[in-house]
């Protein structure tokens, strides 16, 4: 096993964000979506920042000698991804200029100021003083400086050796400001506010002003020597520290005077690392909510409404549909609608007594909320667990577990040292005298907002043997049960990883007997070693080994030249398209009797060892086809799919002579749109 690589995980995200950026620079994405990839790339990297890069800091505080003994080379791999995110950062750049000169052949602008007439000027003073400056703070920089995390600043230099720093209200205002007139004009919030420095410096000179943004390590950082009663209230009181964690990067305008640079460097205590060079603008994260004009329909993509679902779309009786055959839904082909109308059932349905669910990342405001509040005002007894340390959605998670408890729910909130990630709900119901559970078993969130953006599966079984396993989960979580005998759920970190390792090694077992061995597995992320050796045996005994990762993947595929004998390739492709690839799906030849599971873990450590996870069998041989279907269409995409090979390359995969191009989300959509009678 020595001659064995691993690639790191840090390092190789930064290629997964890349191809995000490869599809921004693609000139056939439709011209107005590749500023949602812009928006996508930037608001990755700063959560990289805010989370992955602080953990590398982290290690930096490590002795040097137990450091040298962990084998942790902080500093050389922080070095190295530092130096591949200014090289993406000047592609980001040219990608942003050329985009925005490519939108002004089509007449729509973002205008400079010298692009202003007296009129347009004269607007925004107006607009300004009636819509912006309220929102607006200028900062004594004489005293400590402490910029917050993803605010974006205006430093302003008067020429004294020294900056004022003015606030860009980018949360509370719009970013890109309509200007009157009869095309697509635009101008971006920064720019009015350097229209109106004097507003704020009557009487001094302005030489320059330069924008700046921070980010700043998102960990909570909570000790362990609580209760678990405690766990939620020491979340809530933390999460404030994120604006003032530790910096891990000062992005600023690469025209900033060195000067000031090294005052704000020296400020705010930062080293020559931290400090990163950009544009004149930040947050591109904010194209998310450039203003569409009208009449752009051929710079977007093609409209694909929710398709009906065969069976559910149609259904007066959903208890009655999943009893009689499971039932699959695919989104964000199919509405979210379908897992509401599930829960709104559960809620109005007389013979309905309880409601379980796990809730992960909750909308704001959702028909499924309402649906849970409706159920407790009909006497159903609710049990939730809402997840408080799902990373950014704290907040929001805690609050609406607390209303939830008001309302009457039995709410369990987050246990240390552990997630629970499983997208699981249980409904019982009172049937002839006796208890019938169903259950919805997915790879995705209950939001109907990411059900727009995100593919995801989910299974509505009444199933006995599934529904007997799930009901055990749900009194893991309850605290009634320690560990569950399951019987057919892959549940971590109880089972999955135990019962992975030995579908490998049945594939192995299969080959040397003389049989074919395959596998074919699809998730977001590929990290945990254990799992990456177990795939490189088998692919060394000759097992066909095939995956889709979307995002990082830690497995270093061989080159043909170093493969033994008998060795089968590991092929692995990615696929970035217009929705956001986030369905696991694990399927096995076992022999020539698949086997297939779908749900929450990825194949990293902590979904094996440290989350609560739920992925089920399909036993459905209906659905089994559908999802086996919709696999093979994504192995064959050779439109938007890229290799992820030794090198990281993002190589195309590309149609080979007479093949037909097949881009797997349109085909998945069409495959699904000829099974609507």
């Amino acid at each position: 096993m020595n001659h064995r690589k691993f690639k790191h995980r840090d390092i190789n995200w930064l290629y997964f964000n890349e191809r995000v950026l490869l599809e921004a620079a693609n000139k056939d994405t439709p011209l107005l979506e590749r500023l949602k990839f812009l928006a996508i790339f930037s608001s990755n990297l700063d959560e990289f920042f805010k989370v992955r890069i602080s953990q590398l800091r982290q290690l930096k505080k490590v002795d040097k000698q137990l450091r040298k003994k962990l084998v942790l080379k902080a500093n050389k791999k922080l070095k190295f991804i530092l130096k591949t995110v200014n090289e993406q950062q000047g592609v980001f750049g040219r990608v942003v200029d050329d985009t925005l000169n490519e939108l002004r052949k089509h007449q729509i602008y973002i205008r400079d100021i010298a692009e202003l007439d007296d009129g347009q000027k004269a607007f925004l003073t107006t607009y300004f003083n009636a819509n912006i400056k309220p929102f607006c703070k200028l900062l004594d920089t004489d005293a400590t400086f402490e910029p917050a995390d993803g605010q974006l600043y205006l430093l302003v230099d008067s020429g004294q050796g020294k900056f004022n720093a003015l606030t860009i209200p980018s949360k509370e205002c719009e970013r890109f400001i309509a200007l009157p007139g009869e095309r697509s004009n635009f101008i971006f919030l920064d720019d009015v506010l350097r229209l109106n420095l004097n507003d704020f410096f009557r009487g001094q000179e302005v030489i320059g002003s330069y924008s700046i943004k921070i980010s700043r390590d998102a960990e909570l950082y909570l000790e362990d020597d609580y209760e678990d009663t405690q766990l939620v209230e020491k979340i809530y009181q933390s999460l404030g520290q994120r604006k003032s964690g530790q910096p891990t990067r000062l992005l600023y305008d690469a025209e900033l005077p060195e000067n000031l640079r090294n005052i704000l460097k020296n400020s705010l205590g930062l080293g020559t690392v931290d400090m990163i060079s950009g544009g004149r603008y930040h947050n591109m994260s904010d194209f998310f909510g450039f203003p569409i004009p009208e009449h752009t329909e051929a710079l977007q993509y093609r409209p694909l409404p929710p398709l009906e679902h065969p069976k559910l779309s149609l259904s007066e009786a959903i208890f009655d549909d999943i009893s009689e055959k499971d039932q699959l839904v695919h989104f964000p082909y199919q509405s979210f609608s379908l897992v509401e109308r599930f829960i709104h059932a559960a809620a109005i349905d007389q013979g309905v007594t309880t409601i379980k669910m796990s809730l992960y990342r909750i909308a704001k405001s959702s028909k499924l909320t309402d649906s849970i509040l409706l159920a407790l005002k009909n006497g159903k007894k609710v049990l939730l667990f809402v997840e408080a340390q799902a990373r950014f959605d704290e907040k929001n998670n805690i609050t609406w577990g607390r209303t939830f408890e008001e309302k009457g729910a039995k709410v369990l909130f987050s246990v240390p040292n552990i997630k629970v990630h499983s997208k699981v709900a249980l409904v019982e119901r009172e049937e002839e005298g006796r208890l019938k559970r169903y259950a919805y078993i997915a790879t995705g969130n209950f939001n109907s907002k990411t059900a727009k953006l995100y593919c995801d599966h989910g299974l509505f079984t009444a199933h006995d043997r599934i529904t007997q396993d799930l009901s055990q989960v749900f009194d893991v979580l309850e605290r009634k049960l320690i560990i569950p005998k399951l019987k057919h759920l892959l549940v971590s970190p109880f089972t999955t990883r135990n019962k992975f390792m030995e579908l490998v090694q049945n594939e192995i077992n299969f080959v040397k007997t003389g049989k074919a061995g395959k596998i074919t597995l699809k998730m977001n992320s590929l990290e945990d070693t254990k799992m990456i050796n177990a795939l490189y045996e088998a692919s060394e005994a000759g097992v066909e080994v095939r995956l889709i990762v979307r995002g990082f993947c830690c497995l270093v595929p061989k080159k043909e030249e170093d493969m033994l004998p008998n060795e089968k390739p590991i092929v692995i492709t990615s696929i970035i398209d217009r929705y956001l690839e986030h369905g696991r799906i694990y399927l096995f030849e076992n022999g020539g009797d698949e086997l297939m599971y779908m749900g929450s873990a990825d194949w990293m450590t902590r979904n094996l060892d440290r989350r609560i996870e739920v992925l089920t069998p399909i036993l459905d041989s209906d659905i089994f086809g559908e999802l086996r279907a919709i696999l093979q269409i994504q192995l064959s995409d050779n439109v938007k799919a890229r290799f992820l090979d030794a090198k990281s390359s993002n190589e195309r995969v590309l149609p080979l002579p007479k093949e037909p191009e097949i881009r797997s989300q349109y085909t998945i959509y069409d495959y699904l749109k000829r099974k609507v009678r």
